[in-house]
């Protein structure tokens, strides 16, 4: 009899928090790979406990945070010396683990490759699943704003060296591939592109009227709806401003998610002549009722957060939405052409201000998203987990 593969997925810039997009996608290929493998999550520390009968969970390092954690990212923050600390504690943790697995996957973060790195130190074979090329984007007007990108520098330098040594990357759009090969110089042929997948158990279309009942919202509303973290990868400023213009009657704009720029939406929401509604964090299992009671829903990306200006990891919250039949509002940028069809699956246009008055001027009948929704479903079907996961396991093969 053939013993079961044994994977280590490792998310070492990640504190297991499940209301987080990126580990949300994290149990969902865990959950995924448990088809193949005993699979075995290692997170930085963890923010609340997790039962699993598919996975095991591990902390990289005993949590110092008391599960207070709110930001995914968990190495976000880190002084220079605290980022040493911590790739002493990756190499301990490789050290001491690396007998238990076959394989790691290494989820991507600001030292992109170093566990992998750690771990092929200890004979173990590794596999780095990026998601991002970490662009800078931000002034640098005073000593602070300095050493930030002294530090992002150095972080990418270390990144660039580990990516280069890995076996093989897996990159979630082909956008991304071009970003790394860019930004970290790997060569093309080590990079493949694996799209991510849905949770189509989940995501999945749901009845508006009993959904609206469920979180007290108008039936005759009109309703936006943004799912998401609130940092400088999305940008809702231009449409709240764009809202103080023109706000069509019945309209509302519901907001799931937190993050370091609510408070600046809070104040752009004050006085604003419709109900909008700040849900906060919201458990997984509960979103897909908000994305139910919604008529459109949005992905307004700030594209300069991104390598290039373009928009190159796989957009989660997008195909999600579509899976519920769900027009979509986003940006011309990257892989989001490829979800979505202008005027039929959604709207793409430039995350302006006057883009957005433009659109809030003529918005569609309620009736034109509901049948936008219906043609949006089908074109995700083809998108599962199970897919993504066979995937990462062929690349070790």
């Amino acid at each position: 009899m053939t013993s079961r593969l044994r994977v280590c997925f490792a998310a070492p810039g990640h504190t297991l928090l499940s209301t987080a997009g990126s580990v949300r996608n994290i149990l969902a290929t865990a959950e995924a790979l448990s088809e193949w493998a005993e699979v075995t999550l290692a997170f930085r520390d963890i923010a609340e406990p997790l039962d699993s009968g598919q996975f095991r969970v591990d902390s990289i390092e005993p949590s110092k945070r008391g599960g207070a954690a709110r930001d995914d990212v968990a190495a976000r923050g880190l002084n220079p010396l605290s980022h040493f600390v911590y790739m002493r504690t990756l190499r301990e943790y490789a050290r001491r683990s690396a007998g238990a697995f076959d394989l790691v996957l290494e989820k991507g973060w600001r030292l992109s490759g170093y566990l992998s790195r750690a771990f092929a130190a200890c004979g173990v074979p590794a596999i780095l699943i990026e998601n991002d090329a970490r662009a800078w984007n931000e002034p640098i007007r005073t000593p602070r704003s300095a050493a930030k990108f002294l530090a992002h520098r150095a972080a990418q330098a270390v990144a660039g060296y580990c990516s280069r040594r890995v076996g093989a990357i897996a990159a979630e759009t082909e956008q991304l591939k071009s970003a790394l090969v860019t930004a970290r110089g790997i060569a093309p042929e080590r990079i493949f592109v694996v799209p991510l997948g849905v949770d189509h158990a989940t995501f999945c279309p749901g009845d508006q009227r009993s959904a609206r009942a469920e979180l007290g919202i108008a039936a005759g509303a009109t309703v936006m709806l943004y799912v998401g973290g609130m940092d400088q990868y999305h940008n809702l400023s231009s449409l709240l401003q764009a809202l103080q213009q023109h706000a069509p009657p019945g309209l509302e704009l519901h907001l799931v998610g937190d993050g370091e720029y609510r408070s600046r939406y809070e104040q752009l929401a004050l006085g604003l002549p419709l109900k909008v509604v700040f849900h906060g964090q919201v458990p997984h299992r509960r979103v897909p009722v908000h994305i139910a009671a919604a008529d459109v829903c949005l992905a307004p990306y700030h594209t300069s957060g991104f390598h290039n200006n373009e928009v190159a990891f796989s957009t989660l919250k997008i195909p999600e939405y579509m899976a519920c039949e769900r027009p979509v509002i986003s940006v011309p940028s990257g892989n989001i052409r490829a979800l979505i069809t202008d005027g039929v699956t959604g709207f793409l246009f430039n995350n302006e201000i006057a883009s957005w008055s433009a659109f809030l001027a003529r918005m569609p009948s309620r009736e034109s998203f509901a049948s936008m929704g219906r043609a949006a479903g089908p074109t995700v079907a083809h998108l599962n987990w199970r897919a993504t996961a066979r995937r990462y396991l062929d690349l070790a093969a």
